[in-house]
């Protein structure tokens, strides 16, 4: 007779199995992301895991802001009674947690009410009814995030300007040195130290470069499944910050954490492909682009401007649209043109994509990625046509997203059909949060406003 313990990494996945082998389960972090993106749950160990099949957290994580403090929501009553949800662990998950000093697993948990059915205002949830909608129509999404980040110095004073971290060379990174080995190395370690977890914990990165800022990384994933990947990436912003503080510096996904430079961006790469044959939908037999390629494109452009807030969720966020500062400022779309919002990358006919390159890394991936692909779907479903393709250079157009949090907001909510694709439970508990969100950041008054208007008007 085996124990429980031995029968739950039994159902293990082979790399968690792997990691574990000859050894036993220390501890177990049963998690979830909430609105930000940020991980929930509880650690238990690794026997007591084994012995139960789902556990217990108020719903009122959903309703917490940034700054730890609670929305009211019509209709919701977590902010009183915080009723229980039920999280059920999905064991596809089940990853290493190679920084810690025991032997640690993390596992995602599928999270529904207490009558069985799945909460609406939970992110991956969000994204799950998505793809549902595409699976409905004989369609499957596949997407290809990339992130990037910056590697800065320890930060413990929120009232000084965050720097570059330093280097091996003694100095702090330098600018303006996109793609750069050089510029890699200077913090080697901490890449040495991403690789290795990324590695222990089966996750795979297409590759590692320099991008414009000081200290800024990209990293690019594989293409897949979007719940799979939105999965990955909830896993890869853990990891990179612990890699990072085993070196003295922080890894920041703040949208623009430096003032003069370049913002991180979380570019998204999108095809759909037909459920039975596997073809790719973009791309017709010669090789032209195929009319739900281009209304595709159409649905992003008419309802990007309605989900910007969740592809730029913080008054931060929009600090990052600004002309010639490799971040877009509208919605028009061109092939190979880095100045565009929508941007066709150069590809064989099998590999046609879009990307959308107006998402900051502050977003929450599950609910980017969501908000992406219900552009595109609706796009598709009432065959959108796309503007002319944009040729030269993009930053010449009309801005034609929403300049802060504010006006986002309120095209989030007047926008009734990605409401309905994202689900109208899940759009009040956000908005009601942001708006809270807004509204506190309103009272704080910046260091500009005191130098600048205290004697002077």
């Amino acid at each position: 007779m085996t124990s429980p313990l031995a029968d739950l990494i039994a159902k293990l996945p082979g790399i968690a199995q792997t990691y574990l082998e000859g050894r036993g389960v220390d501890e177990v972090e049963c998690i979830v992301a909430d609105l930000a993106g940020v991980a929930r749950g509880k650690a238990m160990p690794g026997t007591k895991f084994a012995q139960q099949s789902h556990f217990y957290l108020p719903n009122s994580i959903f309703f917490q802001t940034i700054t730890g403090d609670w929305a009211d929501v019509a209709g919701q009553d977590a902010g009183f009674t915080e009723p229980d949800m039920i999280l059920t662990p999905d064991l596809s998950t089940a990853l290493p947690a190679p920084w810690t000093a025991d032997w640690t697993l993390q596992v995602i948990h599928d999270i529904t009410d207490q009558a069985g059915a799945p909460v609406g205002f939970a992110p991956r949830n969000v994204l799950k009814r998505v793809v549902e909608a595409y699976t409905a129509k004989g369609w499957t999404p596949i997407v290809a995030p990339e992130m990037e980040f910056y590697l800065v110095a320890p930060n413990t004073d929120p009232a000084r300007e965050v720097e570059p971290p330093m280097g091996r060379s003694g100095r702090r990174a330098a600018a303006r040195q996109a793609y750069s080995m050089s510029a890699v190395d200077e913090y080697g370690p901490v890449i040495d130290d991403i690789y290795d977890f990324a590695e222990a914990m089966g996750l795979e990165i297409d590759g590692i470069l320099q991008e414009g800022g000081a200290g800024q990384i990209e990293l690019n994933l594989r293409h897949g499944d979007p719940v799979r990947l939105a999965d990955e990436m909830f896993f890869f912003k853990r990891m990179i910050r612990e890699a990072a503080l085993r070196h003295d510096c922080y890894a920041t996904f703040m949208a623009k954490p430096i003032a003069g430079e370049p913002g991180s961006a979380m570019h998204i790469h999108h095809s759909v492909v037909d459920s039975e044959t596997g073809t790719n939908l973009f791309a017709a037999p010669d090789g032209s682009m195929t009319e739900a390629f281009q209304h595709f494109i159409g649905g992003m452009q008419r309802h990007l401007p309605s989900v910007i807030a969740l592809l730029a969720p913080y008054v931060n966020s929009y600090r990052r649209y600004v002309p010639d500062f490799a971040a877009p400022i509208n919605l028009e779309w061109g092939r190979d043109n880095r100045t565009t919002g929508l941007r066709v990358p150069v590809s064989d006919s099998a590999s046609r994509r879009v990307e959308n390159r107006l998402p900051g890394m502050d977003c929450n991936p599950y609910l980017a990625i969501a908000g992406s692909l219900a552009c595109g779907y609706l796009g598709m479903v009432h065959k959108v046509a796309p503007k002319a393709e944009w040729t030269g250079d993009a930053y010449t157009a009309r801005d034609d997203i929403p300049g802060d949090l504010g006006q986002a907001l309120d095209l989030f909510e007047a926008d009734t059909a990605v409401g309905f694709v994202l689900g109208p439970e899940f759009c009040e508990v956000y908005t009601a949060v942001k708006r809270l969100e807004n509204k506190e950041f309103l009272q704080v008054i910046s260091p500009w406003e005191r130098e600048h208007l205290l004697l002077n008007v």
